[in-house]
């Protein structure tokens, strides 16, 4: 297993050596660092490591987070995303921009959050469509993908699909329904659509797939709110 840090001590600047004027982030930087510790996630889960690689690993992983902690905290744009979409003028589909677009920080289609799945999830039309291939650590039963990511996969690509209605909403129920087992380690594609409007009550319903096997199939009740909901919680403490 090749790998610079297990050669020896991994050298991090301190907190007084951060430089204070530096370029900005363009979207690309941190969109690309976080899919390197989501690559070296799945890596650890799926190799067999020798004490002396871990140790070596976490003492350059602690000194990577204590120099990261270091930085002000980041803002996420989540309240403007919401607003931008359901008055119509977010990009409908997944390419854009490095860093920009839909729901950055998303655990589920977020490319800047290094824990997450980082799916494609766009709008075809008036479906929305999640594509995401799942790696080692999202591993529930032995070679099979945890139920939980399923429904977190299944419930984000409902809530895009209720853009087609102009209205955000929460989820207030999520019934899923585990026909096969869902693989590692190959496409899936999750699909939903808006199928009733009551009022505050909105009906979507929603099915994975691995090719032509149906994997779950869900139906969600979300209750819409407004805007000044979502934007008030668009922040993050220190």
């Amino acid at each position: 297993m090749a790998a610079t840090w297990l050669a020896g001590p991994v050298t991090v600047r301190t907190v007084n050596e951060r430089p204070v004027d530096t370029a900005p982030d363009t979207g690309e930087e941190r969109t690309g660092a976080a899919a390197a510790l989501r690559q070296l996630g799945h890596e650890l889960v799926a190799r067999d490591m020798t004490g002396e690689e871990l140790a070596r690993l976490r003492a350059a992983v602690e000194a990577l987070t204590a120099d990261v902690a270091t930085a002000p905290v980041r803002q996420n744009a989540f309240a403007n995303w919401v607003a931008l979409l359901f008055d119509g003028d977010a990009p409908a589909h997944a390419d854009h921009p490095p860093g920009e677009g839909l729901m950055t920080d998303s655990f589920v289609s977020g490319k800047t959050n290094p824990m997450g799945m980082a799916a494609d999830v766009h709008l075809e039309g008036d479906e929305a469509v999640g594509r995401v291939t799942l790696g080692p650590a999202f591993e529930g039963a032995p070679g099979r993908a945890h139920g939980g990511l399923v429904a977190a996969l299944l419930d984000e690509t409902m809530g895009l699909a209720l853009s087609v209605s102009r209205a955000p909403a929460f989820t207030g129920r999520l019934q899923i329904h585990y026909r096969s087992p869902t693989p590692l380690g190959v496409p899936l594609e999750a699909r939903a659509r808006l199928t009733r409007q009551e009022g505050r009550k909105l009906t979507v319903t929603a099915e994975l797939r691995e090719g032509d096997t149906l994997l779950a199939e869900a139906d969600g009740l979300f209750l819409t709110v407004d805007l000044e909901h979502f934007a008030e919680r668009g922040t993050r403490s220190p």
